[in-house]
């Protein structure tokens, strides 16, 4: 393994073990107590609106751990005021979000309504949801994604 892939790796679990730490309490970034529940989420947006989105880097897990055909990514994401990430699911691409500046809604099909991250917060994203985000806000938005990704 090459030093600049041991660095991303050790990069990128020192940032997500370093943002759980620093994170707000539990309830912080999550669905308010009681509204749990399914949301339908109609009218959700399907194109992105005011959204950059950088790969800082990748690994292939094949070449790693023999996973064949998926790499190990981190993301900066920088979310203009009224951007979208639009309508989308992690089924067998999960991540790790942790928002650096700003804040942020989630309207997720779990959550009746919407979920407000704040900078320092982490979320997982998983198969059981389906989501999307939007930057109600004046500021821009920063988000840091570690994320497993199939190759298209």
């Amino acid at each position: 393994m090459t030093t600049f892939k041991k660095f991303l790796i050790v990069g990128a679990m020192a940032g997500c073990a370093l943002a759980s730490m620093s994170a707000a309490p539990s309830q912080a970034g999550q669905c308010p107590s009681g509204q749990e529940g399914a949301n339908a989420l109609a009218d959700h947006p399907t194109a992105p609106k005011g959204v950059s989105d950088k790969v800082i880097g990748s690994i292939d897990l094949g070449q790693e751990l023999g996973v064949n055909g998926r790499d190990l990514r981190l993301r900066r994401l920088v979310i203009q005021p009224g951007g979208v990430v639009p309508f989308h699911s992690h089924n067998g691409r999960p991540a790790i979000i942790i928002t650096l500046k700003g804040e942020i809604l989630e309207y997720a099909s779990n959550c009746r309504m919407p979920i407000v991250h704040r900078a320092g917060e982490t979320v997982n994203e998983t198969a059981e949801v389906t989501h999307y985000w939007v930057n109600r806000g004046k500021t821009v938005v920063e988000l840091l994604s570690a994320d497993v990704k199939g190759r298209e």
